[in-house]
């Protein structure tokens, strides 16, 4: 019981924590993280959207937190090798879950002791080409949609904890590293999903996010941190109205 009360806490606790908004001297004019690029070092398939196919039974549906995860341990743990031999679809999927299988918040490896993926010079080139094997690898979605920490879309948040997700993207993109937010409209049912941040750009009172959205892999999307209302602004996210959102960091720690 002890430990069900520690989770409690904490996830209150990081829902409903107050800290100042982020300020100009803070943030700087805008930063990417180094070494990503949307066009290669992302997935050429989408998460399908199951409401907009509702007479499909064999959809890829509900994987935006494998595949959103997955970018973050591909772009932390893998390299390309196109000048090697290709592999098959077995050798190829025990590639992808060897990749899979890192915690996404362990340090990114140094390139020799990276998974190596023979045969394609990035992602966006394999997961067009061996895109049966890659979603394999991945592994199921399961545990990701039954995960605790998903609940905190139901809790309440204040400007300030919205402003510390915020102003922790920025320190972590401009440290290097992708951000994976969760982000919903909830109670609305048209939001609850999850993107990744990869740059950000400052100007006045909005903090413009890019991010890569598993649900449209053909062109980033953005959200927009509003600093003088303290929120979220879905401004280009695919299939979702423009408006207020929550966000919240994923999948950065053991136990968030």
């Amino acid at each position: 019981m002890r430990v069900f009360g520690l989770i409690a806490v904490t996830l209150l606790t990081a829902a409903c924590a107050t800290v100042p908004l982020a300020g100009p001297g803070e943030v700087g004019a805008g930063a990417a993280t180094p070494g990503f690029a949307f066009a290669t070092d992302t997935f050429a398939f989408p998460n399908e959207i199951r409401a907009r196919h509702p007479d499909h039974d064999d959809l890829y549906a509900n994987y935006c937190f494998v595949l959103a995860r997955g970018v973050r341990q591909f772009f932390r743990f893998a390299r390309f090798d196109p000048s090697a031999p290709r592999l098959s679809r077995a050798e190829y999927v025990a590639r992808v879950s060897a990749v899979a299988r890192r915690a996404p918040w362990e340090p990114a490896l140094p390139p020799d002791e990276r998974v190596v993926i023979p045969g394609y010079a990035s992602l966006r080139d394999f997961s067009r080409a061996e895109e049966a094997a890659v979603k394999a690898g991945l592994g199921g979605r399961f545990w990701t949609l039954v995960h605790w920490s998903n609940w905190r879309v139901t809790l309440p948040v204040t400007g300030g904890h919205q402003a510390s997700v915020a102003q922790e993207a920025i320190d972590e993109i401009r440290a290097g590293r992708l951000v994976q937010l969760l982000v919903t409209n909830w109670p609305k049912p048209e939001l609850n999903h999850t993107v990744v941040a990869y740059a950000y750009h400052a100007a006045g009172n909005d903090v413009e996010f890019r991010v890569w959205d598993p649900n449209d892999p053909s062109s980033p999307g953005t959200l927009v941190f509003r600093r003088d209302l303290g929120r979220f602004w879905a401004s280009r996210l695919h299939d979702t109205e423009p408006g207020p959102i929550r966000a919240f960091r994923m999948y950065y720690s053991w136990l968030l």
